[in-house]
């Protein structure tokens, strides 16, 4: 194992004073990378002294320090977010930052150092618009004689500049978009500085400039496709039915790719054709994917020509396309809803008159259906603390979905045999009702079955003697990943507990936690939850 260097962040030396001597003899540093994206602002007081402060950063640095290249003494190692400060005569220089990681390794980069005592001349500044991300402002100011330059943005509650080195771009998003007075100000060691003002519009990026990822090949079967060209849509749709929306609507042509695109939406109805009606009770979900620079949330209603409509809402990213999978159990889950008639969608933008816009609105299932029950236990009852199993006598679990959890829990069976099944799967907590002692057991094991997971991931949480989270004691998430897992078939995990790292306790099982990929937009079921030795 590689030696730290002597000086280290406090940070990093407390981690490895926490270590036990068997786990601090095992950890190998040799793998990790080197320090990268390493750079650093250099400022200088406006007095004619040459005082120029280093603020160094980069990804991965515990220390730095600095060589001046003037022939001085380099700085000693400093943490990470320090400073240093250096007083060089006029004239320019090459120093070099050295930037150094938790295992020893370094990188250094050239940071030219210009110290100047005559003002900044021929001050030349270019503001332009981000062409994909709304309401972000980008300068670049070059000058002679120049160290670095502020930017005063003219947001209201922004007095502050943003700082950059001379011929370096920074950039700003403003809140809201509109004109504004963007003050530059280059300085250099010279009392006198050199100042250039513009008024200058934040747009919004107002369509996307790039496709939605395009759907998966799916059989013809497993499609509902209301209005997409990767698939055969229902015929007849109106996308724009009279229901005294006050919004516009058009249909927007990115490059031959074909998208709705609806403007100052406050609410929006899509209406198949008179008579006709479709049955997705047999669908797993539905999809649409969603770009707008401003709309924060959209909720979708299925409408059902003879039970009502139910609603269900989605969080937006703005700027860049939001793939929703919503469940179709999180429709049929409320109160007295069916889904064999739907005849109508309705779009509901929050807040309202903003703009967006939608492609691949279709209801799909999973290639795969679960019709076989989970491989049967075979470990004796008295070697097993089970929290879910049709074999076994279960301790009693206060929830099976923590209400932090954005997944759908279904009570439900496969063959006769009991299972959880966890729609719109980003992660899920389990808490029994006491703390479980795991402390005789030697494994734990769980049975799962999915259709379209790329990952899945398992979490223990012991929670010390004190009962408390993050209140002392062995009080961590141990994780354990399981990467490509078959899909359409059962996994039968049974795992270690001396795999999950660091889990050096078992007296005081309180968390049990699921996650997996894709997160927020998978299906799991799971069966025969256990510990044993």
């Amino acid at each position: 194992m590689k030696k730290l260097h002597s000086i280290m962040s406090l940070f990093v030396l407390t981690i490895f004073l926490g270590c036990s001597s068997d786990e601090s003899s095992n950890i190998d540093l040799d793998g990790v990378n080197a320090p990268a994206n390493v750079s650093a602002l250099t400022t200088v007081t406006q007095d004619n002294s040459g005082k120029v402060t280093f603020v160094p950063k980069g990804e991965g640095v515990t220390q730095y320090k600095i060589n001046y290249g003037d022939g001085s003494p380099e700085s000693v190692y400093f943490g990470a977010g320090g400073t240093t400060i250096h007083t060089y005569k006029e004239g320019v220089y090459q120093s070099k930052i050295i930037a150094m990681g938790i295992s020893g390794k370094t990188t250094e980069v050239i940071q030219p150092v210009v110290v100047s005592f005559r003002a900044p001349e021929n001050l030349k500044v270019v503001i332009t618009n981000d062409i994909s991300i709304s309401k972000k402002v980008t300068v670049k100011a070059t000058a002679d004689f120049a160290l670095f330059y502020d930017v005063y943005f003219g947001e209201a509650g922004k007095p502050e500049p943003i700082s950059a080195n001379n011929g370096e771009s920074v950039s700003y998003v403003y809140k809201e978009a509109g004109t504004y007075t963007i003050r530059v100000v280059s300085k250099s060691a010279a009392i006198k500085t050199t100042e250039y003002t513009e008024q200058f519009v934040a747009k919004l990026v107002l369509n996307p400039t790039t496709s939605a990822t395009t759907p998966p090949n799916r059989p013809a079967g497993n499609v509902i496709s209301i209005y997409s060209s990767k698939y055969t849509n229902v015929a007849g749709t109106n996308f724009y039915p009279n229901w005294g929306q006050s919004g516009g609507y058009s249909e927007f042509d990115l490059n031959g790719d074909k998208m709705l695109n609806y403007t100052n939406l406050n609410y929006q109805g899509i209406a198949l054709a008179d008579n006709v009606t479709v049955d997705v009770s047999g669908m797993d979900y539905i999809h649409m994917d969603v770009w707008t620079a401003d709309l924060q949330k959209l909720e979708t209603s299925l409408i059902s020509k003879t039970n009502g409509e139910r609603p269900v809402v989605k969080d937006l990213i703005a700027n860049q396309w939001t793939s929703i999978d919503i469940p179709i159990s999180a429709f049929t889950s409320q109160t007295n809803f069916k889904v064999a008639d739907i005849f109508q969608l309705k779009l509901v933008g929050t807040p309202a008159g903003k703009n967006v816009f939608i492609d691949n609105i279709y209801f799909y299932k999973n290639g795969e259906a679960l019709s076989t029950a989970a491989p049967t236990p075979t470990k004796a009852a008295s070697d097993v603390i089970s929290m879910f199993s049709d074999a076994y006598s279960n301790v009693p679990i206060a929830t099976w979905r923590t209400d932090w959890s954005a997944a759908t829990l279904e009570e439900t069976a496969v063959a006769g045999n009991a299972v959880k099944k966890y729609s719109d799967l980003n992660f899920v907590g389990i808490e029994p009702t006491a703390t479980i002692d795991a402390s005789a057991m030697t494994h734990f094991h769980v049975d799962v079955w999915s259709a379209d997971f790329t990952e899945f991931r398992i979490k223990l949480v012991d929670f010390g003697a004190n009962g408390v989270y993050n209140g002392g004691g062995d009080d961590k998430e141990h994780e354990i990943k399981v990467t490509a897992p078959a899909k359409g078939s059962w996994v039968s995990l049974d795992i270690p507990l001396s795999d999950f790292t660091g889990l050096t306790t078992r007296a005081h099982i309180a968390q049990l936690i699921y996650s997996g990929n894709p997160s927020g937009a998978h299906t799991i079921y799971i069966d025969n939850v256990y510990f044993h030795k």
